[in-house]
């Protein structure tokens, strides 16, 4: 699979950069809209989604560098090249947390509420960013055969992009990007719920991609490791903790308290 979607010479556009792009570009859409409905002033959340961006990508390169310094140590300048892959998500989601928290904190926004605005996004553009690692050929499972594939009734050009050096690997890549698309699906219907509380659909969120994230990481053979064990899955069990501890927090109370649809509990965005 060629990873460079048009060379013009003097630049070359990498597949890779372009699915992280529409990855963002439909999350930040279905989040501008979200917005909307809490009367959420639109600079205001595309000021959020532009230093997210920036702060996610610094965050998930640095993530990916740091338990890769054996290398980079002695490929300095190649740390710049996250055009050639190599972002963790779990370093973008950390950096992006962060700064979500102060950016809403300053202006006196429920943290939370923007928090469930924010993941049915964020899902839907895992989803689609995780085929920039297929036209990579990263970010896939072990060694495989051609039957087993077929097997599965994939498209013959995913077949293709995962014979790799004479040889066929799992689509890890695959998985999760289903994984997140079916939980995009739902995470979009929980938080249409009447009584969705703020704070669950972050919750879920947590879970659903920490549960599916670990279990897909013990196919992946490329996997960023802290002595023998694979980090992406411990990071993955502190997420569904979390999630569960922010569901059982945040579900206390009446029903008819802190819902996430509830319109007239609105915040004043002084932005």
């Amino acid at each position: 699979m060629n990873p460079v979607l048009l060379d013009l010479g003097f630049i070359q556009i990498y597949w890779y950069s372009v699915m992280i792009l529409l990855g963002v570009f439909v999350g930040g859409s279905l989040i501008i809209r979200e917005s909307k409905k809490f009367k959420i002033p639109e600079d205001y959340i595309l000021n959020m989604i532009l230093f997210c961006i920036i702060f996610g990508i610094i965050g998930a390169r640095l993530y990916y560098v740091a338990f890769e310094w054996d290398y980079y140590s002695n490929h300095i300048f190649d740390i710049f090249k996250i055009w050639e892959g190599g972002l963790a998500i779990h370093g973008g989601i950390l950096f992006g947390l962060i700064f979500i928290i102060i950016y809403t904190k300053k202006y006196k926004v429920n943290t939370f509420r923007m928090l469930d605005i924010i993941a049915v996004g964020l899902i839907i553009g895992q989803a689609i960013g995780r085929w920039g690692n297929f036209f990579n050929g990263e970010a896939h499972g072990p060694l495989t055969t051609l039957e087993f594939l077929q097997s599965l009734h994939l498209p013959n050009f995913i077949i293709e992009g995962m014979h790799i050096n004479g040889m066929y690997y799992q689509p890890t890549f695959l998985y999760e990007s289903i994984w997140c698309l079916i939980g995009f699906i739902i995470l979009f219907f929980f938080r249409k719920r009447r009584y969705c509380k703020i704070g669950q659909t972050t919750g879920l969120y947590f879970i659903w991609y920490g549960i599916g994230r670990y279990f897909i990481e013990s196919l992946r053979t490329d996997s960023l490791m802290l002595f023998d064990f694979k980090i992406a899955q411990i990071v993955s069990i502190l997420l569904v903790v979390t999630g569960l501890i922010i569901l059982i927090v945040k579900s206390r109370g009446s029903m008819l308290e802190n819902r996430y649809n509830d319109k007239e509990n609105l915040d004043e965005v002084l932005f």
